[in-house]
């Protein structure tokens, strides 16, 4: 294989193909992000075509957020057991068919099926546990620096698609980006295939900054045993209270961005009489900042006290969603927004892995985490669906972003509470 002959290319200048996997693992998130964020430019065009209302499309686009999320956890039972690589390509596979199967769409019940359930389920399959299993399973040493700059693809793939998106959409229509973005989809697949490897044991290399090689531990022999290895975690897991401080602090960071500002910020500023083109640029200034903020905060994760980097991200979140609805909406206004705000979109994440990995020990961390990302996406739905109903019912988004403002600040005194050692139950995990 490729990988074999590149590792040995790179081990003669003494760099770890662990750098190679996170390039692959980095380039599948920020298209799969780019996946999951591209229907928030399509909900004007898809009003205008059809008659659907806000409510009726946001409808669909939770069930994708709850099925992204909700799939977390046996994903990374998946990834353990078939292996990240296989698992990346069938993701990959399913995101790419749904998509080019909607361009065909006529009925609502075909957005839910295709952007909601088979969108979902694909993304789903690899999620924000993709970044988690590869950090703490090739990287020993920097592994917050690593977590912070896939959690960084994630924002950026949401956001920085974007504007090339909606200008796209406006000048040759919604299909025209759907298109684009089933080409970077295949993209990423090929090298995926070329380059991603399971394990550093797989070219019999220890991970980055360790110096032993790690065989991989046995696994569920049945498949049913397998699926009930993410059961039998959550049962443990909950038994620890700072897991559901994890867990409802992750809520509201899926509320208060992919479900709320992802979704809804573009039709959000149409109400302002703001083009999509101009909201979508927004958005992506917001992904350049939190590709700048979510780096300095992995690099922040593995130097300092993470539950109160978590106070501090949670606290000007919503400091600055509460500035929003007393802005004018001009470009000066939005721009302020779009920098503090996107300074922690996803900041939150590095910290989170790493109490999760402390908390609960490195082997079983991708799966507790793929429940507290269930959170995540369970808020992320939630907001997407009052957002619609917000616009719907009272003809303004702007309710919906005032919750989310004041549950940020609730999310950043419940961090505190979180007790930073191992929880008894998985001492020996």
């Amino acid at each position: 294989m490729l990988s074999a002959t590149l590792a040995r290319h790179l081990g003669a200048r003494h760099i770890h193909y662990g750098w190679a996997v996170l390039a692959a693992t980095f380039l599948t998130m920020l298209v799969v992000a780019g996946a999951v964020g591209a229907p928030g430019v399509f909900i004007a065009p898809l009003q205008k075509e059809y008659g659907w209302s806000a409510a009726d499309i946001s409808g669909a686009l939770a069930i994708r957020f709850l099925l992204f999320g909700g799939m977390g956890p046996f994903a990374a039972a998946f990834m353990n057991r078939f292996g990240v690589r296989r698992m990346m390509l069938i993701s990959l596979s399913i995101i790419v068919s749904g998509l080019l199967l909607s361009l065909g769409m006529s009925q609502l019940w075909q957005l839910v099926l295709l952007w909601g359930v088979v969108i979902g389920s694909g993304t789903g399959l690899t999620a924000m546990v993709l970044g988690a299993t590869v950090a703490t399973r090739w990287f020993s040493h920097r592994r917050g620096m690593v977590m912070g700059l896939l959690s960084a693809s994630t924002a950026t793939g949401q956001l920085a698609f974007l504007p090339l998106l909606a200008s796209l959409t406006e000048h040759l229509g919604w299909r025209a980006s759907v298109l684009l973005m089933c080409g970077a989809i295949v993209l990423a697949a090929m090298v995926v295939l070329l380059l991603m490897r399971d394990r550093p044991s797989d070219l019999g290399l220890p991970p980055y900054g360790d110096s032993e090689v790690h065989p991989a531990p046995p696994q569920p022999a049945s498949f049913g045993a397998l699926l009930m290895t993410p059961i039998r975690t959550l049962a443990e897991a909950s038994r620890v209270p700072s897991f559901w401080i994890l867990f409802f602090s992750f809520f509201i960071c899926g509320a208060s961005t992919n479900g709320l500002v992802q979704t809804h910020f573009i039709p959000m500023c149409g109400d302002y009489g703001l083009a999509a083109v101009g909201a979508a640029s927004m958005l992506a200034m917001m992904g350049l900042f939190d590709f700048a903020g979510t780096l300095a905060s992995g690099w922040l994760s593995d130097r300092f006290d993470n539950r109160w980097l978590l106070f501090w991200y949670y606290g000007l979140r919503g400091l600055s969603l509460l500035y929003l609805p007393f802005s004018d909406f001009s470009l000066y206004s939005l721009s302020i927004f779009a920098i503090f705000y996107g300074l922690d979109w996803v900041a939150t994440v590095p910290p989170t892995v790493k109490l999760t990995a402390q908390r609960f020990g490195p082997e079983r961390a991708n799966i507790v985490f793929g429940w507290i990302f269930a959170g995540h996406q369970l808020g992320a739905a939630s907001a997407a669906l009052a957002g619609g109903l917000s616009r719907t019912i009272w003809q303004s988004y702007m309710p919906a972003f005032v919750a989310a403002g004041i549950l940020c600040l609730i999310g950043a005194g419940l961090v505190l509470l979180i007790n930073r050692g191992r929880g008894k139950t998985f001492a020996l995990a």
